[in-house]
Parts: structure tokens; sequence; C-alpha cells
């Protein structure tokens, strides 16, 4: 019984339901219904995981007391309580009562926030248009009313006299924004990474396949930040050049603008976008049951922070991995249960930071001999479990290359 009750206070479970929990609090009033109702169940299933393994104490605790230890605590504490829990449940006609009702109000709420979320959508946009009608407005105002192109100048070279930031805001911030930015890099790799990593331990009993799903959330979020933020910069250049005229490029007037406004950056959609690619992702597998929205608080600081780097001048990207290649100590540091021997990488932990092909945050890569082949092995008999038909299977066997097309040689 000591060891497991060690076990279970090393492993922080309880603080760490403790922290979200407050976490939750604060962040409650400012939360979707959805977001709301994802925090509670992640609680609740931290929860179970506690009391499964109190429950298991308990069961050791009282074989160490023999036939007959512990039978006036259980009889007077834990079987009332358990009976509690089980009250409810003669009510069937009740529960499926409300089931059908709660179901009706789940649709309806869906709807609703669909309804909601679009209409948010179309109204930021207009509100981004309408924001920069009334500054070309604006300075062409103010222009009428100085006939000196001296005084024009002196007044407000700022094509955008309504934003708070002065000109080439960008530019002059870009030291501390990139120090900034790569420090909380650091941060979400030395700390959020081992939240995601617990989180999905509950539901992954596979630990090479945790670290593989946490490096996939990784770049498909870079990937959908940066598609987001061209997107942005579009619609903000295409506004922007109708009444832009100097002093600055329209190119800094643009990025000026997006660093100013990055809080008009539609986050969850980003979101949405990366756990979409996650689930047809073929290096990743995870049970039927299993939602990536477990991680969601993970993947957003990430969207978050790719698309503040692409602000940056140049931009911050993450470095091309992929399995088998050539183990680089300038790109990686090796995991501590590598093989320190081996020269291919097996699978990556985590993306290395770049500035123009230059690393300047190494990332983790796992290195094995043979780990490669048989992870591939393993992938090819998982595609080969799913197959749905015999004869999609036939005609995958038979769509095979021949000995002498793949290059093998045949010996009598």
């Amino acid at each position: 019984m000591a060891d497991s009750l060690k076990r279970l206070v090393t492993a922080e479970s309880c603080r760490l339901l403790q922290e979200k929990l407050e976490n939750w609090y604060w962040d409650y009033e400012i939360n979707s219904c959805d977001q709301n109702l994802n925090r509670c169940c992640e609680l609740i299933e931290m929860n179970s995981v506690i009391q499964g393994q109190l429950f298991t104490i308990l069961n050791e605790t009282s074989r160490e007391g023999g036939h007959y230890g512990g039978v006036e605590t259980i009889k007077t504490r834990l079987l009332p309580w358990l009976g509690t829990c089980f009250s409810h449940a003669t009510s069937g006609r009740l529960f499926e009562t409300n089931l059908s009702f709660n179901q009706d109000s789940i649709e309806k709420e869906r709807q609703l926030r669909q309804l909601a979320t679009s209409q948010t959508l179309q109204l930021q946009e207009e509100l981004t248009s309408t924001r920069l009608e009334l500054d070309r407005v604006q300075q062409e105002i103010a222009r009428s009313r100085s006939p000196s192109p001296r005084r024009i100048r002196s007044r407000s070279p700022s094509p955008l006299p309504l934003r708070s930031c002065s000109p080439g805001r960008a530019r002059s911030t870009n030291a501390s924004r990139h120090g900034v930015l790569v420090a909380r890099f650091g941060d979400i790799y030395s700390r959020e990474r081992f939240d995601a990593e617990r989180i999905l331990r509950a539901y992954i009993g596979d630990m090479e396949m945790v670290q593989r799903i946490i490096y996939t959330a990784a770049v498909e979020s870079f990937q959908a930040a940066k598609l987001a933020y061209r997107q942005f910069k579009m619609r903000v250049r295409k506004t922007l050049s109708i009444g832009h005229s100097g002093p600055e490029s329209l190119e800094d007037t643009v990025l000026d603008y997006i660093v100013h406004h990055e809080d008009l950056y539609d986050v969850q959609a980003s979101v949405t976008e990366v756990i979409r690619s996650m689930k047809i992702n073929p290096k990743i597998s995870f049970p039927p049951e299993f939602d990536f929205v477990v991680i969601n608080s993970f993947i957003r600081e990430l969207c978050r922070v790719a698309f503040s780097m692409q602000t940056l001048t140049p931009p911050l990207d993450i470095a091309f991995g992929m399995d088998g290649e050539l183990f680089s100590e300038t790109k990686y540091h090796r995991s501590v249960d590598s093989d320190y021997t081996a020269a291919l990488v097996a699978y990556h932990v985590w993306p290395a930071l770049m500035e123009n092909d230059v690393v300047i945050v190494k990332g983790e890569a796992v290195t094995k001999r043979g780990a490669l082949w048989s992870h591939r092995s393993r992938s090819r008999s998982k595609s080969r479990s799913r197959s749905v038909s015999p004869l999609l299977s036939h005609l995958s066997r038979s769509r095979s290359p021949s000995p002498r097309r793949s290059g093998i040689k045949i010996t009598g």
C-alpha cells in the first residue's frame, strides 16, 4: 500500500487538479459554453483517475487488516456514500425524459452557437473595414485643413491616425518582440508540453505515441497560424492600399496595423483546423472515442505564438522534420531514452525554431537503432487490419510490385 500511496503523491495529480480548477475559475467568464464544458469534463476525468487510484489503495489497505479489519469503517462510511451515488438510478423514466430534453437543448444551443460564430466573424470583418475607412477619411480631412505639405508631415505622418502606436512600431519593437516570443516558445516546451503529456497519458498508454501527437500538434499549429496570417495580411493590404500615401511604405503600414491588432486573429478557427488535420494524420493513432479537444489550450497557445512570430522581420518558423532523417547536433537534442550510437531519427519530440534557415532554439528527437523500421511495420499492420473489404485487400495485393520491379533479388 505504501508504494501505491507514494506513487499517487509523487504524481502530483491532486495539485494539478487544483491548479486547473483555479485556472478555470479565472477564465470562466471569458470562456465560451463549449470551453467551460470541456474544462469541466477534463476535471471530471482527472478526478476519476485519482478516485481509481484511491480505491486501489483502499483495497490494499483492507487486505492488510485481515478478514475483519476495517469492516466497521466500510459499513459506516463507504457503503452509505456509494448508496447516494446510485440513488438516482431508481428514476429511470425521469432520466430518459431528462436525457431527451437535454439532447434537444444541446442541439438548439449548437445551432445558436454556429449562428453566433458566423455573425461574430462577419461583424469583425465589417469592423475592420470600417476602422480602416474611417482612418482614411480622417487622413483626407487632415490634409484638406493643412495647405502646406511640410505642415502635414510635421503633424502626423501615420496613415492610421486613430492607432495609439507610432509609425514604424513593428520595426522599432521587433527586437523586443523577438526575445519575448522565443522565450515563450521555450516556456511552452518546458511547461505546457508536459501538461499536455499528462492529459494524453490518461487516454493513450504508449508514451511514444503521446510524444508524436504533441509534435504533430506543434507542426500543424504553425501551419495553420501561417496560413491565417497570410489571409489576414492580404485583407489588410487590400483595404489600406485604397488611401495609402506614405511616408511609410504600404508593407510597413500593413505590418504596423497587424502588430497593433493581433487580437483580431481568429485563433479558434486555427485550433479547429489543427484538430481536423491531426485526425487524418497517418503518423499518429488514438482510440476511436478520443478527441484532441482535451489539449485545446495547448494548441491555442501554440497558434497564438506562431501567428505573432510571423509579424517579426524576418519571421520565425519551425524546422521540417522527417522520421529517418540523419540526426543533426545543431538542430536537436537527443532525448534521454535515445540510443546515442544511432545516426537516424526514429521520431521527433519537439521542433527546432528557425530564423532564415539558422537554428536559434534546438528541438528534441529520439534516436534508436531499428526503431524506425519497427514503427513502419506496425503502421503497415495497422493499415492492413483496418481494410474494410476482402476485395480491397485483394486489389492491394494485386497491385504490389513484382520482384523485378521492386529490386528484390530472388535466389533459388
